[in-house]
Order: structure tokens, then sequence, then C-alpha cells
């Protein structure tokens, strides 16, 4: 997957990208801003490098849904493409949803299962964090 190119884009395809090699991490995020970006009870987005990404049609418009918070989508069909936040640098997470191949990408984590929605039953197996884990700090869920 190290040299793979993943291809990407929005609903209409005015937004387009290209993601170079395997992601830093592809998670599932409870929180409640991403479901009402998505829409969704739950995202899940990959993790890369910003200098791994080529935006190769139309940039995605950008929201900053709060401060230090840039949230992509197309400005044409409204399609959420990507997330990106001053907290984690130059990484770019782009909505799974996206991918023209999303079954290329295994999740690894739940993320912000504190804000998880009451009625989803996810038994994965997977590790789950009330937060998110960032820098070595790892805050397990209680649940």
């Amino acid at each position: 997957m190290a040299d793979e190119i993943h291809t990407g884009r929005c609903l209409c395809g005015a937004v387009r990208f290209e993601a170079l090699g395997a992601p830093e991490w592809v998670a599932h995020c409870h929180c409640e801003s991403c479901r009402r970006h998505t829409g969704s009870a739950f995202s899940t987005v990959a993790g890369y490098r910003e200098a791994t990404v080529r935006w190769t049609g139309e940039r995605p418009a950008v929201f900053a849904s709060s401060p230090g918070v840039r949230r992509g989508h197309c400005s044409r069909c409204g399609s959420p493409i990507s997330y990106g936040s001053d907290r984690h640098g130059d990484e770019v997470h782009l909505m799974i949803g996206a991918f023209d191949d999303p079954g290329a990408f295994e999740p690894t984590v739940h993320v912000w299962t504190s804000e998880q929605v009451s009625w989803l039953r996810m038994e994965d197996g997977l590790p789950r964090y009330a937060t998110t884990l960032r820098a070595g700090r790892e805050e397990a869920a209680s649940g």
C-alpha cells in the first residue's frame, strides 16, 4: 500500500484528490461535530500527512466549525471531504466515503465514544477512547 495512490471525489466529481500510500491511521469518530458534518451517526476518516494529499480537481470549500478547525466540503454538491485542525498539525483527515475504494481502508480504533449516540452498538473489538489519542496521551473509554 506504500506506493499506491488512493483516489477520491465528492458526489458531483468537482472536488477530487489523490492520497499517496497508507494513511497514518483510520478511525471511527463519534464526536457531535463529525456527526453534524456528515449527517451520520459517526464518521470514518483516514489520517494522512498533508504532503501526501494532492487536490486534482477543485479544492474543498472550508468551513471553520470551531476555532482552529477546518471542515472541507464540495461547494457544489455539499459532500463532506475533509477535516483539519491546528491541534493535528500537518494532518488532513479524509472521509472514507469520499474514496473511490473505501474498502481499501481498515479502521483500527473508535474515538470520541463519550459522544457516541446511545443506540449505536458496534461490537468490532476495536479499542475505544472517550476522547482521542494524541501525542501519547490515551484516554480509554469506560464503555
